[in-house]
């Protein structure tokens, strides 16, 4: 099961159309890309997606899973949304009440084991060392951990692994979701392994009949001290991507291809008879044109300079204009001499001949959500067009579906919400 539902509203503008894991990401993907390839690859055949949150851009993107060889007699995926019944009319109410609200769905495939896995994080997994880790142990629930450094530890739910860190894993002693004073530095990674005997007595006895249910907060702690739980620890990459910061990090991490990440030999796919991949001619670079540590894709229109930038299809960069350390979701436009720097631009957003973007030294935080864009960030809303007329600085957000007239300076300073 893929845990697919969430806004996660530190994304802000990213996230106000499509869930978190229908996020573009690398070029050419989407973050739901990374749990259904290590599906895949780890011949996991049955997988079920629990969505809630305005899903038809991942209901799309998934569609009935060929892209990732989920089609066959024995093999499929099912889009799980909320169960509204006669008697059941509840939203999911936390990633366990996901579950439980699709018992009959798990009920239908007699397998031993049900793994559960975030739909929102950028990692490659072989998922079945952790079911031999698992089985190995006779373990009745194992999750997965990755090491944190101490000072962002309390950002995440902890376990205490009994053993040496060096082990591959070993008992969960203790359990804390992000405590105010972290003692742990193995986060979870919102992957949970359980025997399908154990996790069915878990939806029938723990869950409450009103309020959140959450695998974190209230399935791990209260089991414990009953069942057999082990934690696993994964050693390899593992990108959070949870604020604004992490996910244009781990975007830029993407540029160093198979040298950091490895996905590609891992076989990472995606769905590429998106239309925005399908129709695309191949990518056009012009005499003039500049580009270095850079990934573009189908349909790219270069003429300008493009530096340290990941540029998805249909992206235009005419010529003059020059795109520093930017990710440009399908679509987006800059214009004849504009100059953007660190900014993460949504499908169709254009920018003017001669805007300049993300420019100036003044690096204050954005003073609506000063914790959300601190780093020089500025994030531009789907479908915005930007006059040429403007200078913005960094650490700003502009919201979506704005037109040219509808901005009244030809100056935003740094930290700003334009409205």
């Amino acid at each position: 099961l893929i845990l697919a539902g969430g806004r996660v509203d530190e994304l802000s503008v990213l996230t106000l159309h499509r869930p978190k894991s229908a996020v573009f990401f690398g070029g050419m993907y989407r973050v739901i890309d990374f749990p259904l390839s290590n599906l895949m690859n780890s011949g996991i055949e049955r997988v079920g997606i629990l969505s809630q949150y305005r899903s038809t851009s991942l209901i799309n993107h998934v569609g009935v899973g060929a892209s990732w060889d989920f089609v066959g007699r024995e093999r499929g995926v099912t889009l799980l949304p909320p169960q509204q019944g006669s008697s059941h009319t509840d939203w999911y109410r936390g990633t366990a009440d996901a579950v439980a609200q699709n018992r009959e769905f798990l009920e239908e495939y007699p397998h031993e084991h049900v793994l559960i896995v975030s739909g929102d994080h950028i990692y490659n997994m072989d998922y079945q060392e952790l079911v031999r880790f698992h089985e190995e142990n006779d373990a009745d629930v194992t999750a997965a951990f990755v090491p944190v450094p101490g000072d962002d530890a309390g950002r995440f739910g902890l376990g205490d692994i009994e053993g040496e860190d060096a082990d591959p894993g070993g008992p969960l002693v203790d359990y804390v979701e992000k405590p105010k004073r972290p003692l742990y530095n193995w986060a979870s990674m919102t992957i949970y392994l359980f025997k399908r005997s154990v996790l069915s007595e878990i939806l029938r006895n723990f869950a409450p009949p009103t309020g959140t249910f959450e695998f974190g907060r209230d399935v791990l702690p209260a089991l414990i001290p009953k069942f057999k739980v082990f934690g696993w620890k994964h050693r390899g990459y593992w990108a959070y991507s949870r604020t604004i910061d992490e996910y244009w990090r781990a975007n830029m991490d993407f540029l160093d291809g198979e040298g950091n990440l490895g996905f590609e030999k891992w076989r990472l796919r995606t769905n590429l008879d998106d239309k925005r991949l399908r129709e695309r001619s191949p990518a056009i670079l012009t005499g003039e044109s500049r580009v270095t540590n850079s990934r573009f894709t189908f349909g790219c229109h270069i003429a300008g300079t493009v530096e340290r930038s990941i540029l998805f299809p249909g992206v235009v960069v005419e010529a003059g204009a020059v795109v520093r350390d930017s990710i440009l979701f399908p679509d987006a436009r800059v214009a004849a001499g504009a100059e953007i720097t660190k900014v993460i631009a949504d499908e169709k957003v254009t920018i003017g001949p001669g805007a300049r973007i993300g420019i100036g030294n003044d690096t204050r935080a954005n003073s609506v959500h000063p914790d959300l864009l601190r780093s020089g960030i500025t994030l531009i809303g789907k479908d915005t067009h930007i006059p040429g007329t403007v200078e913005m600085g960094k650490n700003c957000i502009v919201p979506p579906f704005l037109n040219e007239e509808q901005f009244t300076e030809s100056s935003y300073p740094a930290g700003v919400l334009v409205t």
